[in-house]
């Protein structure tokens, strides 16, 4: 069974519980986070991350990959554009990407649709394909196999 939680419990983390995994998916780069000292005050801690985030992480992309799997069949069905599959190979969403490219999200996901996509200009193409790191080449001729 599982424990229950006190609403007056403090819910702070002391600086001797700040977990320190080595997981791989940080490289070995610390992340700040804040915790509470020996006094009570918050103060800067690092942590090289925690098992369960790791977890989690993984399950993410997991998720962003099978979505750029299933894209980049629909776009070889004519069903949407490249631009679908590099937001998830970057793993974003509609929303994200919109913001980064300066656009309302219903704007992202009208240039899905493979009619629009090939009417886009080489300006906002140009954007697109520096925020995905390819080139726009890569975006107008997706590959027609995997």
């Amino acid at each position: 069974m599982g424990t229950c939680v006190n609403d007056n419990e403090d819910k702070t983390m002391k600086i001797s519980d700040v977990p320190q995994d080595e997981i791989k998916t940080l490289q070995g780069v610390k992340k700040a986070l804040y915790a509470v000292d020996d006094q009570g005050n918050y103060t800067r801690a690092t942590t090289s991350g925690w098992e369960a985030e790791e977890i989690v992480l993984h399950q993410i992309i997991d998720d962003f990959e099978e979505k750029a799997r299933q894209a980049a069949s629909r776009i070889r069905n004519n069903e949407t554009s490249p631009i679908e599959y590099f937001m998830y190979k970057k793993w974003m969403d509609p929303l994200t990407l919109a913001q980064v490219m300066g656009l309302y999200r219903w704007q992202v996901k009208r240039h899905f649709k493979p009619g629009v996509f090939k009417k886009l200009g080489d300006k906002i193409l140009t954007e697109y394909a520096r925020i995905f790191g390819v080139s726009v080449d890569a975006l107008k001729n997706f590959p027609k196999e995997e």
